[in-house]
């Protein structure tokens, strides 16, 4: 009775398990491919899969044949045995390497494919490329994008147009990390000490699916956040990201704070918080000297940290204690503890930091 107590919890358990793995975010998942590259990679797992399948069900129907067949029908009676038999060990050595040939072909070529990036390489009469080129830089834990064409940076949301190829260079800050999009194409590692080059393709009719919104992630473990390292992305038709782009450029000082709590907001932000924080996209710092996310359309986005709704009471959780949502982030105790009101009005003076009117 406990043992087939046992094996019903269990049969339960795989049943949730079965039920929760359908859930999630919408486009959070390979298996819903939006791009080029996602639905080359997707037509490969589904080739892979069928070699798969195909092999376990040839194999199972000949076991089933042999033991039907050549069953022991008494118990003074041996079956009759068969060894060395060269046509079969022939046939059993071809046909795998068949069927690695008919995975590898396809594999190799996409592989030369998603790896031409050589576009980024040719520069025109201005000293740019002709294609769209994002520079992203993995930090603990959050995302930067560099648009170095347009002259813009921006965090956390990366805003790109649909139904052309978007090229990117890869770099990490400070620990390996891993750049993903499930639905737009493999993950990418991003390290220290070496850029690594991919190209993705973000598709209209996906993006119209998704309302226009895919998720990305920090595939390799990098610390206690890992799991909160997350990134949103914006695709856009070409003429609404060109009027994004400009509108970015368009900033060339800091908004200024409309209410006298935005203001006073802004003030404390200026003591504090700009040391880390730049809140114009044509950020000239180093590299390193980068800490914080570029917060120039932080009232644009659609999370806090990434992981956060995008509301003000979200905002003034994270305000006042940053490691209960990120432990290990760099904000947490960076600027000792603030009031109630101080946290009113930076709140007020972020959700205020727009660029498209």
């Amino acid at each position: 009775m406990k043992m087939l107590a046992k094996w019903r919890l269990l049969s339960v358990f795989a049943m949730i398990a079965l039920v929760l793995s359908g859930c999630g975010e919408p486009y959070l998942s390979t298996l819903r491919p939006a791009g080029e590259v996602a639905q080359s990679q997707y037509e490969l797992m589904l080739l892979s899969t069928a070699i798969m399948v195909g092999v376990i069900a040839v194999v199972t129907i000949i076991f089933i044949y042999v033991v039907m067949k050549f069953r022991r029908k008494s118990d003074s009676e041996i079956p009759k045995q068969v060894e060395g038999n060269h046509k079969l060990e022939i046939l059993w050595t071809v046909i795998p390497i068949l069927l690695l040939l008919i995975l590898a072909v396809p594999t190799v070529a996409q592989t030369f494919n998603l790896a031409n990036v050589s576009p980024m390489d040719k520069k025109n009469k201005d000293g740019k490329t002709d294609v769209l080129v994002v520079n992203v830089r993995a930090n603990l834990y959050w995302w930067e994008f560099e648009y170095p064409n347009e002259k813009i940076i921006t965090s956390q949301e990366l805003v790109v147009p649909t139904d052309e190829k978007v090229y990117f260079n890869l770099k990490a800050s400070d620990v390996k990390h891993s750049f993903w999009i499930p639905s737009i194409g493999g993950k990418m590692d991003t390290n220290t000490d070496n850029v690594n080059k991919f190209w993705l393709e973000f598709d209209s009719k996906g993006a119209d699916e998704a309302g226009g919104l895919f998720y990305g992630k920090c595939a390799e473990l990098c610390g206690p956040s890992h799991a909160l390292m997350d990134f949103k992305v914006k695709a856009l038709p070409r003429a609404e990201f060109d009027q994004w782009v400009a509108g970015m450029q368009s900033v060339k000082e800091p908004v200024k704070a409309e209410t006298q709590t935005a203001q006073e907001g802004q003030e404390i932000f200026n003591n504090s918080c700009i040391g880390c924080h730049a809140v114009t996209p044509a950020n000239t710092a180093p590299e390193k000297a980068r800490v914080g996310p570029n917060l120039t359309n932080f009232g644009e986005r659609s999370r806090i940290a990434g992981v956060l709704d995008h509301t003000p009471a979200d905002l003034k959780k994270w305000l006042e204690d940053p490691d209960a949502y990120k432990p290990g982030n760099k904000m947490t105790g960076k600027y000792g503890e603030l009031s109630d009101d101080q946290i009113e009005a930076l709140t007020e003076y972020l959700m205020g930091l727009k660029v498209q009117k």
